[in-house]
């Protein structure tokens, strides 16, 4: 049996057909919908993989695999793709009444008991970092899961944390963070062992490691939770996300 659209989005909360505001899109990521058209745009900056602890995926066979396997079939994750509606596909490309595809950003590592979750795995194509995408994509996302559920917003979760690990190497994405109200809270030490090649703490692992050849990582903690929310980052966070350069 082929797998309807609807049947491979596994996400343990409800979840719209798309989060958007004046500028860009948010869309579920659907594999059999969206995976070739995504890969054909990564494929193009192997970069943005660096600080990600997956990637980059030399064929469509290797991406499609791990978004199905990793992302789409864990119902703590859900990858959404952003369209930028400012910028306009050509005719002959995909989905062009939704914008230009302008990358990849997911709420992951979910924890609907503790309602909590991350945003992460985000992969912003270089043409549209440092313009407005970026912070209108997590702007969005702070904005479905830590409002309440109202009649002017439905479909918002309601959570109390909001979480974003990121590698402590990866500088730009801890200032993102902070940018958006994210608080800083601290360093994990030895949080991931990493795939051969990706950047670690550079720090040597004793003798008889079973994992020698793969550096470890020390992660970036921050979190924005409910209370911050509330307290005024909601709307520090939509000034934020009107400011026109």
């Amino acid at each position: 049996m082929v797998a309807t659209p609807e049947s491979e989005i596994n996400f343990c909360f409800p979840i719209p057909e798309t989060l958007e505001n004046n500028r860009i899109l948010l869309t579920p990521f659907i594999a059999s919908k969206h995976a070739k058209m995504v890969f054909e745009e990564l494929v193009l900056y192997p970069e943005l993989f660096r600080y990600l602890p997956f990637g980059p995926f030399p064929d469509f066979k290797g991406f499609d695999d791990f978004m199905q396997t990793r992302m789409c079939q864990d119902s703590n994750n859900c990858m959404f793709v952003i369209y930028d509606k400012t910028r306009s596909s050509e005719p002959s490309s995909h989905e062009p009444s939704q914008g230009t595809i302008a990358g990849l950003m997911g709420l992951i590592n979910t924890s609907a008991p503790d309602l909590a979750i991350e945003i992460g795995a985000i992969m912003i194509l270089p043409p549209f970092q440092r313009t407005h995408v970026t912070s209108n994509a997590v702007g969005l996302l702070l904005q479905y899961c830590l409002n309440l559920p109202s009649t002017e917003k439905p479909n918002a979760l309601g959570l109390r944390r909001v979480f974003w690990c990121a590698n402590s190497l990866n500088k730009p994405s801890v200032r993102t963070a902070e940018r958006m109200g994210f608080t800083f809270e601290g360093i994990m030490r030895w949080h991931r062992v990493l795939p051969p090649g990706k950047p670690g703490n550079g720090e040597a692992v004793r003798t008889g490691d079973p994992r020698a050849a793969c550096e470890g990582r020390d992660t970036a903690i921050l979190s924005l939770c409910w209370d911050d929310w509330e307290g005024g980052q909601k709307e520090v966070v939509q000034s934020i996300m009107n400011r026109v350069a």
